[in-house]
Formats: structure tokens, sequence, C-alpha cells
């Protein structure tokens, strides 16, 4: 499963929380970089690189020069 995982992270005392080295290898995630954390009460969470949407965000709204 080259392209999918699946990981454990726990939830230390100030609310933070390690991605697992697997999972910031294959979004290469490094420190310092920008994450946005997506939440729906029934659905979940997820967690998405930043630049990942930006790019997306981009093609919807593209800059007018």
């Amino acid at each position: 499963m080259k392209n999918k995982y699946v990981g454990i992270a726990r939830v230390g005392e100030k609310g933070q929380i390690v991605i697992p080295k697997e999972a910031r290898d294959m979004f290469d995630i490094k420190p310092g970089d920008t994450v946005v954390v997506l939440c729906d009460k029934k659905k979940g969470m997820a967690i998405v690189k930043s630049d990942v949407l930006e790019s997306t965000i981009e093609k919807i709204m593209p800059n007018s020069k």
C-alpha cells in the first residue's frame, strides 16, 4: 500500500499530536510547514497540508492581472 497509510497519534497534555513519520514523508511535511485542520462534527477531522489547499483555491479563484 504505497499510496495509503493508517497510523495512530496520541494527543498530548497541550492538545498537540505528532503526525507519524510515514505520513509526513508521504506528504513531504517538514518542520515549520503549515497544515489546515478541517472538522465536521458528524464526519470527523482531516489534516491537509496548506499548500495543497492554496493550489486548489488558486484554481477556483485565480489572481487577476
